[in-house]
């Protein structure tokens, strides 16, 4: 992957006229820009190093009304080459520039003290120009740069600058973040976007992660939208693949295509990540969980800027992308040594965030820089999450996204959230939870979960000692309720991880099920004595083909109502409507009954009451029912067998039939 290096420092200080003779590029591209001689919008060049490697240069605006487009530019850089004229030294965009650097954290870097030319070579003004931007470096994430002199008029010191540029190149690509990104998915962020007549809309922007072709299918976030890459151009040549990373341009086509702009962030096409541990592509998020940390005010004497307080309303910067937040503080934001704060804050409107995301936060009036950080969950807890943070497990998410441990971070933000999507969430999660259905649980939910599961049994078997069970539909509502108090999941999912959860609970022996109830394993199987005496006299005295109304039978018999569900489930008895129920025996009987009639010619209510010696009541309910199922069918003369009657078995005494 190709190492990104932006320009920083005050205007008509020479950054452009320095990359131009470095490169031979003239990153000034707009007619008002040359005009002018300033740089208004960003601006990129590339140089080809002695090795043959390239560097990608993205030539920021210095001007002080142009801030926002500067932090364009900086937020997709990998290092930073400060630029300071000679004759002028620094000045107040040098120090707010490096103010952004650093609330950035852009710690690889050099310095270029340009137009030395207009210095002789003896002067000491030379020395003094090199000790003070040494010392203004020392005081930001950029400490222990070096810093070169250089003139883009003689030339004097561009080799020196060029060896530089290949050394920082180097430091860049040996940091652990550089590894990381190499094993991301592709994701673009686009600084422009524009129209091209003939070909449609093209998007630039720094590549990170894999490799971007044409034909690949992309999702723009925060949009939500699909588009396609018809061609790819990187540094002004098309190519097959961007395989290296880099500066990109994509000519791009789709409905949505149109309406790509700045900030938006293009990914691979797919499903869209759900939940909290998609960390490796942005989401669409308007409100993140971050560390900030006070930003340093180079204009006084080593002070730092006091951090937003809550409520108060900054500009965040990330990426390419700019928009209104609010800082939203409160105590149960951890804090720690250095100033640096773990906090959430709310979006105006939503942006493309992932985890590790760097940013600068700015006061608007009076301008000026007030923080930096470091996006810490772009989908943080909501609802019952948020309720039950716990600040150790904020830590432990703090502490692994700073140091890049994958496994770590998925464990923390797994506990941080108590349970999430399994479809995204990563190995370090995974192993650190509970699977439930289509979730994954943190180990203390899963754990909570199961004791209530545990203690729903015993207090339903204290209560209802005679019961044989609790039935499961009971259990997995209390479970699911249980759940949802816990963590912030859809009703469905909470139902479904519920009843896994149950489940896992009877494979592993801690609950027993006979059916559709559950038990202690301790207790016999089966209902209780008593209540299999009251259910085998309620069958009895249902096993005619005239029962009493069901109700009356239940209270006569004393069949309570765990024995009337235990003798459905068992499909002891059949139920009709709601006070009419034959034993099952019975009710096999009659329509066996009906059916060998049926078959004969069709049968009558009054042909089917008379021979089985019960009402027309009962007979038109047996019929009915039959209907319902096809076995029977009504036609104008009376039943007839069905679509779904069972085929007449072969005579008895015949090759296969019963035994005369």
């Amino acid at each position: 992957m190709s190492v990104v290096v932006g320009t920083a420092g005050h205007i008509d200080h020479g950054k452009t006229a320095l990359l131009r003779a470095l490169t031979g590029i003239d990153a000034d591209r707009l007619p008002e820009e040359r005009r002018r001689g300033m740089t208004i919008d960003v601006g990129y060049a590339h140089l080809t190093l002695a090795d043959g490697e390239v560097l990608d240069f993205v030539d920021v605006p210095g001007h002080d009304r142009l801030v926002g487009n500067m932090l364009v530019g900086a937020g997709e850089i990998d290092a930073a080459m400060l630029v300071v004229a000679a004759d002028d030294g620094p000045r107040a965009q040098t120090l707010e520039h490096l103010e952004l650097l650093d609330a950035l954290g852009i710690v690889a870097g050099l310095a270029v003290v340009t137009k030395v030319d207009l210095l002789p070579a003896d002067d000491p003004r030379r020395a003094g120009l090199v000790a003070d931007v040494e010392a203004l470096l020392a005081r930001t994430s950029l400490a222990g740069s070096a810093v070169h002199l250089a003139s883009s008029e003689t030339g004097e010191g561009l080799g020196a600058v060029r060896l530089a540029l290949a050394d920082l190149r180097d430091r860049v690509r040996a940091g652990e973040a550089w590894a990381a990104a190499r094993e991301m998915p592709p994701r673009l962020a686009v600084d422009r976007a524009f129209g091209v007549r003939g070909r449609g809309r093209v998007v630039t922007g720094t590549l990170r992660g894999g490799t971007l072709a044409p034909g690949a299918q992309l999702r723009v976030v925060p949009g939500g939208a699909s588009v396609r890459v018809r061609e790819v151009q990187a540094r002004g040549e098309t190519v097959a693949a961007a395989v290296e990373g880099g500066r990109v341009a994509l000519n791009i086509a789709g409905d949505a295509a149109g309406t790509v702009a700045r900030g938006d962030v293009l990914v691979p096409a797919g499903p869209i990540p759900t939940g909290a541990a998609a960390r490796d592509l942005p989401v669409a998020t308007s409100r993140l969980l971050v560390a900030i940390r006070p930003a340093v005010d180079l204009t006084g004497r080593g002070r730092l800027v006091p951090l937003p307080a809550d409520g108060e309303a900054c500009r965040l910067h990330l990426g390419t992308a700019q928009v209104d937040a609010t800082v939203r503080r409160n105590r149960a934001d951890l804090a720690r040594e250095g100033g640096l704060l773990v906090t959430r804050m709310s979006l105006a409107a939503p942006i493309a965030a992932a985890a590790g995301d760097r940013f600068a936060l700015r006061r608007p009036s009076p301008a000026g820089t007030a923080a930096g950080g470091i996006v810490i969950d772009p989908l943080p807890p909501a609802g019952p999450s948020r309720r039950h943070m716990d600040r150790s497990v904020v830590a432990a998410l703090l502490d692994a996204t700073l140091d890049g441990d994958v496994r770590a971070r998925e464990a923390a933000l797994l506990a941080l959230h108590g349970a999430l999507p399994a479809a995204d969430t990563g190995e370090g999660g995974r192993a650190a939870g509970v699977a439930a259905g289509p979730l994954v649980l943190s180990r203390p939910v899963a754990a909570t979960l199961d004791a209530e599961a545990l203690d729903a049994v015993a207090a339903h078997h204290a209560a209802r000692p005679d019961a044989p069970g609790l039935p499961v539909a009971d259990i997995r509502r209390t479970l699911a309720r249980a759940l949802r108090r816990r963590a912030t999941v859809t009703p469905a999912e909470a139902s479904a991880a519920a009843a896994a959860l149950i489940d896992a609970l009877v494979t592993t022996g801690r609950l027993a099920r006979d059916g559709d109830v559950v038990r202690d394993p301790t207790r016999a199987s089966g209902p209780p004595p008593a209540l299999a005496a009251a259910m085998d006299r309620l069958e009895s005295a249902l096993a005619t083909a005239a029962p009493p109304p069901f109700g009356d039978a239940v209270r006569a018999t004393g069949c309570p109502p765990e024995g009337v569900r235990a003798l459905e489930q068992a499909g002891r008895i059949v139920r009709l409507d709601a006070d009419l129920a034959f034993a099952a025996t019975t009710y096999r009987h009659l329509a066996a009954t009906a059916l060998a009639m049926a078959r004969r010619g069709p049968v009558t209510p009054a042909a089917f009451r008379d021979a089985t010696g019960s009402s027309r009541k009962y007979a038109l309910a047996i019929l009915e029912d039959l209907d319902r199922r096809q076995v029977l069918r009504r036609g104008p003369e009376g039943h007839v067998p069905g679509p779904r009657a069972p085929q007449p078995g072969p005579p008895a005494g015949s090759p296969g039939g019963p035994a005369s």
